[in-house]
C-alpha cells in the first residue's frame, strides 16, 4: 500500500501504521479512508494528500 504526504504540513500516512488516534485501524489503505478524515497533524481534507513517489 503506498503512503500519502499531506502537502500543508508534510505529515506521511502510512496504511501500515493506520491513524488509530482517529479511530484508522492499521492497515487501512489511504482510498479506504473515510471521506471527512483529515490530516491528524493541521487539519487538511484528504484532497490535500499526494502519494509518496
Amino acid at each position: 500500500m503506498k503512503k500519502y504526504r499531506c502537502t500543508m504540513c508534510d505529515y506521511i500516512y502510512d496504511p501500515a501504521a493506520g491513524d488509530p488516534a482517529n479511530g484508522v485501524d492499521p492497515g487501512t489503505a489511504f482510498e479506504d479512508l473515510p471521506d471527512d478524515w483529515t490530516c491528524p497533524d493541521c487539519g487538511a481534507t484528504k484532497d490535500s494528500f499526494e502519494p509518496v513517489r
